[in-house]
């Protein structure tokens, strides 16, 4: 579980490491209400994540388990591995990052551009996981998780204290969620000044799936934002932050995805990818419909993407 505390802790440890990324209004003709983009793509490495790797190596260092000749695991060929690379990378330890044998040719070279030690293990995700806490077990690295762990969820909830202060107030965060870290991060960092709208691709409902349960459980993936939010199950810490500040969840489907994403480029000239996309959809599609002078913000989380698509 994580709070507004745990999240201005970690505004202050990564302060002047991380972009304080640009907000911008929407069209007023647009949509009722008043909307904002935070342009949160355009962070370090592309996504939000770098602020929670920072965050988590930060303060183990801090806590004096960071090994600096070791330093760092992850299990991740995308966004995760690329963003705990480089804040590893900026802190002057070593990342090992595990992924798939089946991760994407492009990927692995982004990885080892990053300077990270690139491990591939088995044909799933899982095989990579394993392998990765494996690796911190013997060799006493720090291991980082994609989402999953207080200083990462955290970290990313800078996003949204950071939002709140560009603002000066607003009443909706729309976010999209994956294995919950953006959205557990935003929820304790707004609580008790605005509410959490979790937005997800029908085809990875994981929040919802959890909430129906009354706990996390294992869903089947797919679908177009499958990168970025293709994680089996939410993590306990965004459950448990929904739950506690009553995250309200909404569908969105591949079409109305793409066409979000579409809509980003061709009325704002942004190159987001499509888990980004997801949380402006929810708007674009009528999924969430703001009231009359509601005051709305969709985190726009990623930029890892191939323009050539749009």
């Amino acid at each position: 579980m994580i709070t507004r505390k745990d999240v201005d802790e970690a505004a202050g440890r990564i302060a002047g490491l991380v972009r304080r990324t640009p907000v911008i209004e929407a069209d007023r003709e647009s949509f009722p209400g008043t909307v904002w983009l935070k342009c949160e793509f355009m962070q370090h490495t592309g996504t939000f994540k770098a602020r929670g790797a920072f965050n988590r190596v930060l303060a183990c260092r801090e806590r004096g388990e960071l090994k600096e000749d070791i330093g760092i695991v992850v299990a991740s060929g995308g966004n995760a591995g690329l963003a705990n690379a480089y804040a590893a990378a900026q802190a002057g330890v070593p990342a090992a990052v595990f992924v798939p044998e089946t991760a994407p040719a492009m990927k692995v070279k982004k990885l080892r551009e990053s300077g990270a030690s690139v491990v591939q293990r088995g044909a799933e995700y899982a095989v990579a996981y394993d392998a990765a806490i494996a690796y911190a077990a013997e060799t006493g690295a720090v291991y980082c998780h994609a989402y999953d762990q207080p200083e990462i969820a955290a970290g990313a909830g800078t996003v949204g204290s950071e939002l709140l202060e560009q603002l000066g107030g607003v009443d909706t965060v729309l976010v999209a969620v994956g294995g919950g870290g953006l959205m557990a991060g935003v929820a304790a960092a707004v609580e008790g000044f605005a509410k959490v709208v979790a937005v997800e691709p029908a085809t990875a409902p994981t929040l919802h799936a959890a909430l129906k349960a009354g706990q996390p459980v294992d869903v089947a993936v797919g679908g177009i934002a499958a990168d970025s939010l293709g994680a089996r199950r939410i993590g306990q810490i965004g459950f448990d932050v929904a739950v506690r500040t009553g995250v309200v969840g909404v569908l969105v489907s591949d079409d109305e995805i793409v066409a979000a994403r579409s809509r980003l480029w061709a009325d704002y000239r942004m190159v987001v990818e499509y888990g980004a996309a997801a949380a402006f959809a929810a708007l674009t599609s009528g999924a969430y419909v703001p009231a009359e002078g509601e005051r709305v913000a969709v985190i726009l989380c990623g930029a890892n993407t191939d323009p050539s698509t749009l």
